[in-house]
């Protein structure tokens, strides 16, 4: 298991979320410019294994966080509202958990419960592959698993302007 010290947990956390303003993180949707998805497979707090190409037909926000991180904690009912907003739509929502075990993770959720995967990056190898930084970390995928948005830091996940764009990536039928 990857033990981060407490530099490395303020590093991780958002400079700016966590006190620190000469580095504030960007509070809205970033138009992604960099390559393709990386690969994606873990599994969730259930055992059941997760991959990218699981969610091949359906907008993707898949959100980098960690219970120590307290922005991460803050957006999580936000995930919630959206989810609820977009129950209609080809659309889901992804938590990849950031190096914790199961125990403290469970702890969470009994006092945040959400209502999708929380994924575990037991090593932290995938998020390291998905170029993760700062935290929270967040990545938006259309439809064809490309990547289109990203967001660092803590966004209101549930705004009609969020809410627009993800439907935004939604081909017409």
């Amino acid at each position: 298991m990857l033990a981060l010290g407490r530099f490395a947990k303020l590093a991780l956390c958002g400079l700016a979320a966590c006190g620190l303003a000469s580095a504030a993180p960007i509070k809205e949707l970033q138009p992604w410019r960099g390559g393709t998805a990386p690969a994606l497979v873990l599994k969730d707090l259930q055992g059941r294994e997760h991959r990218l190409a699981d969610y091949r037909g359906k907008v993707l926000v898949l959100n980098f966080w960690a219970t120590w991180c307290e922005p991460c904690r803050e957006e999580m009912p936000a995930f919630n509202r959206l989810k609820a907003k977009m129950a209609q739509a080809p659309f889901a929502i992804v938590a990849v958990n950031m190096a914790e075990g199961e125990s403290r993770i469970g702890e969470f959720l009994k006092q945040v419960p959400v209502d999708f995967p929380i994924l575990l990056d037991r090593d932290g190898a995938v998020s390291k592959a998905w170029r993760v930084r700062l935290l929270p970390y967040t990545v938006v995928l259309g439809p064809d698993l490309r990547i289109h948005y990203t967001a660092l830091g803590e966004l209101d996940w549930s705004s009609p302007e969020i809410e627009a764009k993800l439907r935004s990536l939604i081909p017409a039928r």
